[in-house]
């Protein structure tokens, strides 16, 4: 190496380190190899501690301001440089959901789409077909099973594109029985009937993790925090604190048995 190059090449190695240290869901693990490692690492998990896990390496990646999605602009279904709510789930139950990062493709054929997603060197040809409102994620059971009554007293709100009513657990209710959450529940939170915009049931989406620490249990929401407007990170933040600054009016639970 020539002397005077010594001193960048090593500052770049320090600068990935840290990169790799404090933002996991920008670097290595998303390289195909890491992505493979992991996986294999993670064969005997339950399901839904595979969906955290994979959410988690998102933490820090920022905020996907394409107001129609990057992956969709640009045909992919592996865009991982930038998430919104939507993509997040997409991407970690994939991943949670295979073997290998290219079984995962497979899996995103099927889930995204309400039919199947159909790819051509390397480009989405039919994203026109995908989930484009999270109340239609859940109704296809590709989601995982709805779980919401399960978890305590549900009420209704008013419903939209050919639903009547919504059955939703109201914010109060979801912080009085979070503890019957499990790690790896997706959330679907609901807008206010009176601030939809294009119709729309579902204004957020998030995965659960509980984790347990000297035998006291907490329940923390890893979601999107963002707007396509001003942008955001991914985060993990406890339950109890969403739920108290919410703009959403109910919560509705799916989960991987």
């Amino acid at each position: 190496m020539e002397k005077g190059k010594k001193p960048y090449f090593f500052v770049s190695v320090l600068l990935l380190f840290l990169t790799l240290l404090f933002f996991p869901g920008v670097s290595y693990p998303f390289l195909p190899e890491g992505v493979q490692r992991l996986q294999f690492g993670l064969e005997g998990k339950p399901t839904g501690e595979r969906i955290a896990f994979w959410a988690e390496r998102f933490m820090g990646t920022l905020y996907d301001k394409d107001p129609q999605g990057a992956y969709v602009t640009r045909a992919e279904i592996v865009a991982d440089d930038e998430v919104d709510c939507m993509y997040l789930t997409f991407r970690a139950v994939e991943l949670a959901l295979s073997h290998s990062p290219e079984e995962a493709i497979e899996v995103a054929l099927d889930k995204r789409f309400h039919t199947r997603g159909i790819l051509k060197n390397g480009k989405v040809l039919n994203y026109e077909d995908r989930f484009q409102y999270g109340e239609d994620m859940i109704r296809s059971g590709k989601w995982g099973k709805d779980v919401t009554s399960r978890i305590g007293r549900i009420a209704r709100i008013r419903g939209s594109r050919g639903n009547d009513f919504f059955e939703v657990l109201p914010p109060h209710e979801m912080g009085r029985k979070k503890e019957r959450l499990q790690t790896g529940d997706i959330l679907f939170f609901f807008k206010n009937p009176e601030k939809r915009i294009l119709e729309e049931g579902v204004g957020h989406i998030g995965i659960v993790k509980v984790e347990e620490k000297d035998g006291e249990k907490k329940t923390f929401l890893i979601h999107a925090s963002g707007t396509k407007s001003f942008g955001g990170v991914v985060k993990k933040v406890p339950l109890i604190d969403y739920l108290s600054a919410m703009p959403f009016v109910g919560v509705k639970v799916t989960r991987f048995e």
